[in-house]
């Protein structure tokens, strides 16, 4: 049985707000032992290769989070699964700042990442608070904080373990999680909008992908430019740690700051698609991630050319991104959490791909190599919306989705 979601007023931006902000604080989790994977080691007297392994369990407990947790958020009242999932996550936090064994550690950011899909949450929620013709502006922003808590946990959690050591990274995490419990409370309840048992909410995941060619279109899109996130931020330390830059930790920390700015450039992308611009904005974007690579193959020795590229490319990624979920989620409001787990985690799926195929590609053809690969993927993608721009203009079902968005 599926019941009919009510009306919601105007969405407040100070609760636009709340949610970007929560979604970046906790998706950080996921990111922080990435830059302290050395000093780790050095505490446990183990292997850089062995600790890790924590970095691959916080990969594996996302997946999971995504697949067996967001799907929750049609089910039951989401700010109530928000809270239990925070509380949770904090508690793990802390097991992992006492950490006696890398063993306990890895297990522990299994269950942090798993935890930390509370964005993904807050996405579909913040869609559904929204009016049609605010949808993608507000999915932007809030995609906005997710992405800056990627790109910014790096840095913290190198800063932080600077000054404190590694531990402290995630105290501080977790009492972080305690403070977005407070902000939280602050979001309005939502009803559920499903009565399914928890097995057939899984089970309908795979029957909206089977049934919703948009969404299979938009997932193609995702997983065409998300690869390249991966492909480009696994082997980006390998280039600026190596002879032609020779750069610190610390410098190659600060380097992602600039990402940042074309995740704020993005913002744009959920404007436009409140304009009824989703489809042919998309190619664009595509296309900008597929030509950004032109710039960081230049960048293996021009510090100015990487930067700009890193910018186009988080630009392109997160613009395509918006558009996707500005089409995506209009197509069934009583399934939005079971839409937006079918979309991501094949998002995340291509992201780890990238991540797979980039390390073999940079030791086996360097940094050009890397480029080539970075650039094929969305390639590809600008190839498939030409063909879909030109055979149909767009699936019937997408433009109806495209003209409900713009009001006409």
């Amino acid at each position: 049985m599926v019941r009919t979601p009510t009306t919601s007023p105007r969405l407040d931006r100070r609760l636009v707000a709340v949610m970007a902000l929560a979604s970046g604080l906790v998706v950080a989790n996921s990111y922080y032992a990435q830059p302290l994977v050395g000093a780790i080691a050095e505490s446990f007297d183990a292997s850089t290769s062995e600790v890790g392994l924590v970095v691959t369990a916080g990969q594996v407990g996302y997946a999971l989070g995504l697949a067996l947790l967001v799907p929750v958020g049609d089910m039951v009242e989401r700010r109530r699964l928000l809270r239990w999932m925070l509380v949770a996550t904090a508690a793990a936090l802390l097991v992992m700042a006492w950490s006696p064994t890398w063993q306990t550690l890895a297990a522990s950011a299994i269950l942090v990442s798993t935890g930390s899909v509370v964005g993904q949450i807050l996405v579909p929620f913040a869609a559904t608070l929204a009016h049609d013709d605010e949808r993608g502006r507000v999915i932007g922003n809030v995609m906005t904080g997710l992405l800056l808590g990627i790109l910014l946990s790096r840095v913290v959690a190198g800063l932080i373990a600077e000054i404190a050591g590694w531990r402290a990274v995630f105290v501080c995490a977790a009492v972080l999680m305690l403070i977005t419990v407070c902000l939280i409370h602050t979001l309005p309840r939502s009803a559920p909008t499903t009565d399914s048992d928890y097995r057939a909410l899984l089970s309908s995941v795979v029957r909206l992908v089977t049934t919703e060619p948009v969404l299979r279109q938009r997932i193609a899109y995702g997983a065409l430019t998300y690869v390249s996130f991966g492909v480009f931020w696994t082997t980006i330390g390998f280039l600026l740690a190596g002879p032609n830059y020779e750069w610190s930790q610390a410098q190659i920390g600060v380097f992602t700051l600039f990402g940042v700015a074309g995740a704020l450039a993005a913002r744009v992308a959920g404007s436009l698609a409140d304009r009824g611009y989703s489809r042919r904005q998309t190619g664009v974007f595509v296309a900008v991630t597929a030509a950004s690579f032109l710039l960081l193959g230049v960048g293996e020795h021009h510090v100015i050319a990487l930067a700009v590229g890193v910018a186009l490319l988080d630009l392109g990624i997160q613009g395509t991104h918006i558009s996707n979920q500005s089409l995506i989620y209009p197509l069934r409001p009583d399934a939005r959490s079971r839409l937006n787990t079918a979309y991501m985690t094949c998002y995340f799926l291509a992201g780890s791909l990238g991540s797979v195929l980039s390390t073999v590609a940079y030791f086996t053809g360097g940094w050009r190599a890397v480029c080539v690969l970075g650039a094929f993927f969305p390639a590809c993608g600008v190839l498939l919306w030409i063909r879909e721009m030109r055979g149909t203009g767009g699936s019937p079902r997408e433009v109806r989705v495209e003209q409900q968005t713009n009001g006409t």
